[in-house]
């Protein structure tokens, strides 16, 4: 019995990592995303700007874009990583444009790279690939 459960055990172990590693990432629920934005659309002009955000649908909570050189964008989920299963549980950038903030927990995060700059959470928020040549903004995972 015991070396049957010295052999279970760890496959148990695997798998269940596994699965919710599959179902989560940085506490967020993980969905497909594959986005393409242009430049020369009216409804993201805040973008052709360094420092400029937007929210666009998609993700878990919508997709929050920031433009932080003239050739780099980031993109995060609006999904709090704190308790993110709450509904209220979205960011939204404040009046000093560099902060994305929870409107449940209250936790803050940069918009710059996505960290955590005051909890209760303690993960990023959670960040999507993202590709500019020029013209096309493409976010995906």
């Amino acid at each position: 019995m015991k070396s049957i459960l010295k052999i279970i055990l760890p496959v148990l172990v695997v798998v269940c990592t596994w699965n919710c590693k599959k179902q989560q990432d940085n506490g967020v629920p993980i969905t497909s995303v594959d986005i393409y934005l242009y430049a020369n659309n009216p409804s993201f002009i805040s973008l052709n700007a360094i420092g400029g955000y937007t929210y666009i649908t998609g993700g878990i909570r919508g997709i929050l874009i920031y433009r932080k050189s003239s050739s780099e964008f980031m993109a995060y989920d609006r999904n709090c990583t704190y308790q993110s299963s709450q509904p209220c549980a979205t960011v939204v950038v404040d009046n000093t444009h560099i902060l994305a903030v929870d409107t449940c927990c209250h936790s803050k995060f940069s918009i710059y790279d996505g960290s955590v700059t005051n909890g209760p959470a303690a993960i990023p928020l959670k960040a999507y690939n993202t590709s500019f040549d020029g013209t096309t903004l493409h976010i995906y995972n």
